[in-house]
């Protein structure tokens, strides 16, 4: 399998109303996208498409702060002004998701309500347009247990199985794999993140050549039960 990872640019600023398979498709055509392709869009053009934005009140840090109270359902720990949440669609991440990068002055962008919906209505509205089948991760930044530095995760899916159980299969040298998941929304999320970036404004990008199995994944299906969580 060889993969090719395409940035979309020229998409520009997204305001709440904005289609986001509109904007995208002026960037795609250009790259006369093919079936089985996978458009990979962070969470931050969706989230401003559909006015999941805060205007900031008073002290920034003190309504960050509120903020992120009121969009987690619970806090899993806390150490000073670092707050680990687990928000309403089943995350465990930093902040409950509230951003300021890329937000426009005065206000936060919180994480889409839906991101499996929004992500869903993008693959629809994209593969009318273009008469193919695509799939569509909707992505954000997070952090890693025992790993440092962050990277790009599916928070939204659709077209595509989250994750890829390999369990029953062997490998190289026949020996049967008994545990073996491999995160490949994550992973599709994370390798199109390396053409992607805040500072350059490029909110997006097409992977071409993934040959994984389809079908239809949740992000919910990437969070570890809590029964299985040493960390909670």
């Amino acid at each position: 399998m060889t993969l090719e990872i395409h940035p979309l640019v020229g998409i520009g600023v997204v305001s709440s109303g904005d289609d986001v398979a509109s904007v995208l498709t002026g960037a795609l055509e250009p790259l006369r996208p093919l079936s089985g392709d996978v458009i990979v869009v962070t969470h931050k053009i969706v989230s401003k498409a559909e006015g999941a934005v805060r205007e900031i009140v008073g002290d920034p840090e003190e309504f960050k702060k509120l903020l992120v109270e009121e969009q987690a359902t619970s806090i899993v720990r806390r150490r000073g002004d670092l707050i680990i949440t687990e928000t309403k669609h089943g995350f465990v991440c930093a902040n409950a998701g509230v951003d300021r990068s890329n937000a426009a002055p005065g206000t936060m962008i919180l994480l889409p309500d839906d991101p499996d919906r929004s992500a869903h209505r993008i693959r629809e509205k994209l593969e009318r347009q273009f008469g193919i089948e695509l799939a569509v991760i909707i992505s954000d930044t997070f952090g890693r247990p025992w790993r440092v530095g962050l990277t790009d995760v599916a928070i939204g899916i659709s077209g595509l199985i989250a994750v890829l159980d390999l369990k029953g299969t062997k490998d190289w040298v026949g020996r049967e794999l008994d545990i073996t998941e491999v995160a490949v929304a994550d992973e599709l999320a994370a390798a199109a993140d390396l053409v992607m970036g805040k500072a350059e404004g490029i909110p997006a990008a097409l992977v071409r050549g993934y040959e994984g199995p389809r079908g239809e994944g949740r992000a919910i299906d990437l969070v570890r039960p809590v029964n299985e969580d040493l960390f909670r």
